[in-house]
């Protein structure tokens, strides 16, 4: 039998980014622990800031009753001279029956002793209040409190429970608050619980008592109201996707106001005013005719229909904000940017300051530059020298998100080349998946050399990521390189790596190349034994590797492939004790066979042809496939003869050899 389930978990209001970074869980881990209890059904879940919901319209009355079959020692071992031994009497008490009430049955090869035993279901009455304890035990937040007496915490205080199994409320108690048949409504409309007796009586309660419970209606409410700001004020707001999520988490009714701030203010960089609003009052700018204007919105928990004194509330505080903002501005320019203060910021101990770091940073962007000739070497290293200077600003120190961005508005104020005050901005780019890239190569020289001494500096001292930790984000570092390099067309590898290592504290490069192989395969996303069959062919050139990946995956995709591959795999493995370093002389006048001479000769001319790209070659290549099946079916690799059995294996080493310059055959698994 079925019945609805209701669950409500009252808490004070949960903050946004930790609850925001848990709630993909949150549905997962309360099914997880249903289905371990074997009363797993179809549900919804609903929240606010102020409580967690969860809906079954048809939830087990009761576990199901299962049969649980036992399995003890052989029969060869729990029977001797047909009595039982200790085994078979410590299998029968741990069964709790006689031991004639133990049977025998067939595992794997051999006859066990077994017992089966029916486990009644529990009613689920009885289960739901460890499995509410259990789901909420389970919920990650980082970190947690403990309020009252209570020794269990959680993120906030749970100040209500609430279950409702069909038309019976359960009656337990958890986290010293006791279950009970009542909610809380929207603040602005009661502080006094409310009773309800079923779950549509209860949803009905929250609605006409301005909680706005699902999450998805309260953003849709949150659009439609934007939209009509937008219309009213011809204006548009600009919509961060992050932001709307944390108003919708700290929100039960929405109601979203348009506020303003002095137009003075619009001197600062719009990203210190934009980030003023985000970060600190999660307030959502304005913009007209394509430009920041001095309005804001701000997404309110009131119910009111006058909104004036929380716009007047929240306009003051926002003054506050800009007017420091404005005030790090004025004071910063009054100092053009300088790298000397660095000296005294510690990057690592063992890796001296920031100003020793933008020291190993010029000699990679020097060594890139003399490279590709990019600009003038003097200013490449004014760029790379100034790169960190506006750690030491004001703004910075205020708003550390703004670093480097604050370096391109006080290089431009000091009248510094363009080109400078954007290989300041774009210095950290990539910063993340869908990031933009360095839009100049100028700018790529800078944003290399941060990224490359920052992988070098942290290998030479042996602060190698492990696991999924990774403080340095140096997994990132080599994303960054990689997308860079391809992006530009750099001629850029491990060879220039190596060279580069050199100005460091020796390490195992070995172990720095692995850890950038590892990071490309996962760059792409395409079958992993693709990358790595090109990888293991010991290229060091990226954008060799980038090319030679994708003509393989166009190879890979054709309809014939696995057939294909299974040919020239067998070939690898023909040949896998030869050194493919060694030189392969094939003497045409040991052939025997008509088909020796015919694989020869197409493979000679296969070899001997120029192409245009490594697809070209490797779909060449793949055609001998005909000739080399004819091969195997006609001739015996392994001659008696030896002087025709090594002519023989160089013929078809030479092939995997081709091959091997481009991708290794063998490590392809379609």
């Amino acid at each position: 039998m079925t019945d609805s389930l209701l669950v409500e978990i009252g808490v004070e209001e949960l903050p946004a980014i930790p609850f925001l970074k848990e709630l993909p869980n949150i549905k997962d881990k309360w099914s997880k622990i249903l289905k371990n209890y074997n009363l797993d059904s179809s549900f919804e879940f609903f929240y606010t800031p102020r409580r967690l919901i969860f809906l079954h319209k048809s939830f087990k009355l009761k576990q199901d009753d299962v049969k649980q079959t036992l399995c003890g020692a052989p029969t060869a071992i729990a029977f001797k001279d047909d009595k039982p031994t200790p085994a078979a009497i410590g299998f029968a008490k741990k069964c709790g029956v006689d031991i004639s009430e133990i049977s025998k049955c067939q595992k794997g090869d051999k006859e066990v002793l077994c017992y089966e035993k029916n486990i009644k279901g529990k009613d689920s009455k009885e289960l739901l209040p460890t499995i509410i304890e259990e789901f909420l035990n389970s919920l990650e937040f980082g970190k947690s409190m403990r309020w009252g007496d209570n020794k269990e915490s959680f993120i906030r205080p749970i100040r209500w429970l609430g279950a409702l199994l069909g038309s019976e409320f359960l009656e337990f108690e958890r986290f010293g608050v006791k279950s009970g048949d009542f909610t809380y409504l929207h603040r602005t409309t009661s502080y006094e619980p409310k009773n309800y007796s079923s779950f549509e009586e209860f949803f009905k309660l929250l609605s006409e008592g301005n909680i706005i419970y699902n999450p998805a209606q309260r953003e849709e409410i949150i659009l439609s109201q934007f939209k009509k700001i937008e219309e009213k004020h011809s204006c548009t707001i600009e919509i961060d996707e992050e932001l709307l999520a944390e108003v919708v988490a700290i929100t039960e009714y929405p109601n979203s106001a348009f506020g303003e701030f002095d137009k003075e203010f619009l001197a600062l960089p719009p990203e210190v005013i934009i980030t003023s609003m985000k970060e600190h009052q999660r307030y959502f700018p304005t913009f007209k005719d394509n430009k920041l204007s001095n309005n804001f919105i701000v997404v309110t928990n009131s119910i009111s229909d006058d909104l004036s004194l929380i716009i007047a509330g929240n306009e003051k505080v926002l003054r506050a904000r800009l007017s420091d903002g404005m005030f790090f501005w004025e004071n910063d320019l009054k100092n053009p940017l300088n790298p000397e203060p660095l000296k005294s910021i510690v990057f690592m101990n063992e890796l001296g300051s920031m100003y020793d770091k933008e020291l190993r940073e010029k000699d990679i962007a020097l060594y890139l530059n003399d490279k590709y000739k990019t600009d003038d070497s003097q200013k490449v290293e004014e760029a790379v020298m100034l790169s960190k200077a506006d750690l030491v600003t004001d703004m910075v120190y205020e708003f550390t998100e703004l670093q480097g961005l604050m370096g391109y508005y006080y290089a431009k104020k000091q009248g510094l080349d363009e080109k400078i005050a954007f290989g300041l901005k774009e210095q950290y780019l990539p910063d993340g998946e869908d990031s933009l890239l360095p839009s100049s190569d100028f700018s790529a020289l800078v944003a290399l050399s941060y990224k490359l001494d920052s992988l070098l500096a942290m290998f030479s001292i042996g602060k190698i990521p492990t696991g999924t930790k990774d403080p340095f984000a140096l997994r990132r570092a080599v994303i960054g390189v990689y997308k860079i390099i391809l992006d530009r067309g750099f001629d850029f590898g491990f060879d220039d790596l190596k060279k580069l290592s050199k100005n460091y504290k020796e390490f195992d490069f070995k172990r720095l190349e692995d850890f950038i192989c590892e990071r490309i395969v996962g760059f792409y996303d395409i079958n992993p034994s693709i990358v790595w069959a090109v990888l293991h062919t010991n290229e060091k050139n990226f954008l060799n590797i980038d090319k030679k990946i994708k003509a393989l995956l166009v190879m890979t995709k054709k309809d014939n492939f696995k057939e294909i591959n299974s040919t020239f795999k067998r070939v690898a493995n023909i040949v896998k004790d030869i050194n493919l370093d060694d030189e392969l002389k094939v003497d045409e006048k040991l052939f025997s066979e008509e088909s020796e001479e015919q694989l020869n000769s197409y493979y000679k001319l296969v070899n001997e042809k120029e192409y245009y790209s490594f697809e070209e070659k490797l779909e060449a290549l793949f055609g001998l496939k005909p000739q080399i099946d004819n091969f195997f079916d006609k001739v015996m690799v392994n001659d008696k003869n030896e002087a025709i059995k090594q002519n023989r294996k160089a013929l078809i080493a030479n092939i995997y050899k081709s091959f091997k310059a481009i991708a290794d055959i063998k490590e392809i698994s379609i």
